[in-house]
Order: structure tokens, then sequence, then C-alpha cells
């Protein structure tokens, strides 16, 4: 997957391509990688990096959604928890099964939820993770020694599935790529190209070099998550907005606020959603808020009552009470949940997706969530071969294993999430003794990792690689901080750039992840 020669590749092409998507998180990636299997031509421009905004900013989960069971949304319940297995099986090395406790704190709660996690299990079929239970009083201790013991009476044990959002974003450019899409970040759509009254492509240009040009495409496919309405507009200035944005917010703690290897998950907040607290990367995430936003940023800042609500809710359930000092990281993502002129309450607002289809022939989608990516890459890429008269394909996906898949990616220790790509992260540090440093001592990643990330998954900035490449940003922002400017020495070699640059970008990426600082 190189940048240069997929850039090269869409400016020299003077046949139009199948299709174009805008937009490079989950829903963008995933119809690229449908469409590139089923056979078609594609390319994919993305603004900033691939998962940059809401795709690397959430709480790390595939799951049926026990939300929307509670709610009575039994087809998108049975729909994700499909999905949920089908990922879990064709990406092992970035999708696992983990163990949640429901602590019951009332007599009835065990019954209550129990039941309803029976009803989860059934809707999953054979695409199960494993069976839920009771726990006794002890038994819950056992699983979440932190966990709040005042009033415990029990828990109910289940199983959903947990990954690593961004490196899956970044899996699926790479899976894209190899089935003959181009990919590329840094390219924004500037405009859209009409031809009696229909729509052939997209004006672009490259954020890195400045330069503009056309995309010729027989169908264009607008992917940009809490953007689509800036994008629909540059279609017909006159469209209405359809997405309300809802901000989710998560903290990160260390691990001992959480040991062992169970999640815990609260049904009912006081803003209605579920919270979760759950072992990742060696911490432990929190969240999540739910708050409607009118003001739509690509660095979304959480709120001074979301970072109370999370703290309370933390210290309501654990017997440590987290203080601001304990707080790794913060981070903030926006839904692109389907407006709805009745209601300004975004917890109740559903995350089924749409497919919307204007007068020229842009194709839109939008709403959804990451566990349902494959199934809305395929709703949309049915649609595009219908409107846009491509050939019809039979779609691959259901049974498509993502690049690096491997049976046993435990064997690869800490480098998993490469999958089968972890022989060649480990080759640059044998090669290459000075490679086999960690990048800063509270982070667990190697230089070595660095260089992959610019020679083969198109990192361009220190921010790929310290936000989305590696997970340093959400895990320790401080110390990715720290580390910023050794990354960016090592970019700068690998990208033929100069100590200006890399000192500039080095001071970019810090101001970025001050953000990220409780």
């Amino acid at each position: 997957m190189q940048r240069d020669a997929g850039l090269d590749q869409v400016r020299s092409r003077d046949e139009a391509w199948d299709v174009l998507i805008v937009g490079g998180g989950a829903t963008g990636l995933g119809a690229a990688v449908d469409a590139a299997a089923r056979g078609h031509r594609v390319a994919l421009i993305e603004r900033s990096d691939f998962a940059k905004g809401t795709s690397s900013r959430s709480t790390k989960l595939v799951h049926g959604g026990v939300r929307y069971l509670k709610q009575g949304n039994i087809s998108l319940v049975l729909e994700a928890l499909r999905e949920r297995g089908r990922l879990h099986r064709n990406a092992p090395h970035l999708v696992h099964s983990l163990p949640f406790v429901i602590p019951n704190y009332h007599w009835w709660e065990g019954p209550f939820y129990g039941i309803g996690m029976k009803a989860y299990d059934q809707l999953a079929g054979e695409l199960g993770l494993a069976r839920s239970h009771w726990l006794s009083r002890e038994e819950t201790v056992r699983h979440i020694p932190t966990i709040e013991q005042e009033h415990l009476t029990g828990g109910v044990i289940y199983h959903d599935g947990q990954f690593d959002d961004a490196r899956l974003a970044v899996t699926l450019a790479q899976s894209a790529a190899d089935h003959g899409a181009v990919v590329l970040n840094y390219v924004e759509c500037a405009g859209l190209i009409k031809e009696h009254g229909k729509i052939c492509g997209a004006h672009v240009r490259d954020v890195e070099g400045g330069v503009e040009f056309e995309i010729r495409a027989r169908c264009v496919i607008n992917a940009t998550g809490v953007f689509v309405d800036s994008v629909r507009r540059m279609d017909d200035a006159g469209s209405r907005e359809v997405v309300a944005a809802s901000q989710g917010v998560h903290i990160v703690l260390p691990r001992e606020f959480l040991p062992g290897d169970s999640a815990i998950m609260i049904p009912k907040t006081d803003d209605g959603r579920v919270l979760f607290a759950v072992p990742w990367h060696g911490r432990v995430v929190v969240g999540t808020t739910d708050t409607p936003r009118d003001d739509i940023n690509i660095e979304p800042r959480a709120l001074p009552e979301e970072r109370g609500f999370l703290m309370e809710h933390a210290a309501r359930y654990l017997i440590r009470d987290p203080q601001p000092r304990d707080v790794l990281s913060i981070y903030a993502g926006l839904r692109p949940l389907i407006r709805r002129s009745d209601t300004n309450n975004t917890a109740a607002l559903s995350r089924d997706h749409t497919i919307l289809v204007s007068d020229s022939g842009l194709l839109t989608i939008t709403g959804g969530k990451w566990t349902t990516y494959r199934k809305m890459a395929e709703d949309v890429v049915n649609r595009a071969e219908m409107i846009a008269g491509l050939e019809k394909y039979h779609c691959e996906t259901e049974s498509l294993k993502l690049h690096g898949a491997m049976e046993d990616p435990e064997s690869t220790g800490p480098w998993n999430v490469y999958g089968t790509d972890a022989i060649g992260v480990a080759e640059l540090a044998r090669e290459c003794t000075s490679l086999a440093e960690k990048i800063h001592p509270r982070l667990e990643y190697q230089k070595a990792e660095v260089v992959w990330h610019v020679r083969h998954e198109m990192a361009r900035t220190v921010e790929d690689v310290l936000a989305r490449r590696t997970r340093a940003l959400f895990l320790d922002a401080k110390a990715a901080i720290e580390a910023a400017h050794v990354v960016a020495e090592i970019m700068a070699r690998e990208l033929g750039r100069n100590d200006v640059w890399a000192t500039r970008n080095a001071a970019e990426f810090s101001c970025v992840a001050k953000g990220y600082v409780y």
C-alpha cells in the first residue's frame, strides 16, 4: 500500500473508475473492500488519515448492542450479532471474545438481565461467542476484584467482541488494496463533477502537494460519516441535513482499576446509555456519554459535564475512585445518527444505517456503527451496481479473510494486531538493533513499527503513527507527546524530509495531543 504510486495511478488514469468513494472511515473502507473484492475498479479518497474521525474513537467493542435489545430493536441486534461473529472469524488478529459482567445490586436484576442475555445468546445463534450465565456474589468479585461490593448481590456474565478500531481501519485499507483498489489518505474532495445533471466524478486536491485534479467515476459514494451533509451540499446546496451528531467521550485509566480479563457493563446510566469499563491494550477504557452536538469538528473535545459524568460513574462502580491525575487519556468521537424531527435525545435515535440517492446519482450512506460496517458496505455497493449500471457481482465479504488474518494471532505476541505482517516488523527489528528500542519507556511500541507504518501502512504524519497505527495517544497522552520527536525523526528519514519538517510535525501533533490530556 504505497501512497505515491496510488496518487500517480489516479492522476494518470483516463478511463473512469467504476466507484469513487469519498471518506476513509469504517464505512468508506468497508465499501472499498466489498466493491474491489467483487471485481469493480475502485478508488477511495480521505481528506485526512484513515479513521481520523469517529472510526478511531469508539468504545473498542464489536457488539450486538444491549441497549437496542432493551429498546426492542431486535432486527438491529440480530444483524449486529451476526456481523460480530463474521468479523471475529474474518479478522481473528484484531477481534477477540471478551467476558462482560453486569453487577447486580438489587434482587430483581439477576433474573431480569439474565433472561435478557439469554435472548442475546439465542439471537447470535451459531455465530455466538460463549453462553451467558448467572454469577454468585463471590464469583462476581472473583471476575471483577475492584467492583464496588456494598449491596452487591451477584452478577450476570456474557461475552461480546473487542477490537482495535483504528488498526481494523488500516487493515481494511490494506485489504482493499490487496483486491486492486487504490486508497489514498490526505486527498480531499473539493467539488463534484456533473454532466447532463448526473455526477460523474469529483474535483480533488492532494493535501500534501496542493495539486488539484479530477477523478472520473461511474458512481460516487459519500461515506464521510458526520460530514456527509457537507458533501451532499456540493451536489445540491439546498439539501436538508440528515445527520444528528452525538458525542461519546471515554476516559482511559491504568490497568489496576480493572485487573483481570473481564469487563464491566452497566445497563443504564443517568443519561440512559450503557456504561462500559473495558480492559484494552493494558489499560482500562471507561465510557461512554451521549451528548447532542451541533458543532461538528474533526477534533471534538470532551465537555466539562461529560468528564464529570464519567468520573462519577467510574467511582460509583469501582472500589477505588479515579482522580484526574489517574486519567491517562480522554477522547471524544461523534456518532452520525439519523436526524429525526420529533426528538432531540440522541440516546433514543437508532444506529440503523441509511442510504440516500440524490437526483444526480450521488450515493450517501450514513448512520450504522463499526460492528455492522460490512453489511453497510454490502448494501451500498448493491445500490451502486443498480443505479450506475455496473455489472452485478456476488458479495464476497461474508467469508472474506481480511489482510493479515491468521489462526493463532497470539503467537506473534505484542505484534498480534499486525497478523501475518508481524513477521515483517520483527525482521526490521532484527536487521537493525536500534529499531528494537521502544519509542518511549511507558509505551510498548518499538521504533521498527514506525518504519513499518511509513513503508507499508501509508503513515504520513506523527499523528498517523501515534494515534492510529499505534494507539499511544489513546493509551497515554503525555507519553505520546514526549515520544513525538523520536517518531518524527524516524519518519523524516523514511519520507525524505528534513529536520524542519520533523520539528514542525512533532509540534503539530503535540498541539492536538494536549486535548487528550485530562
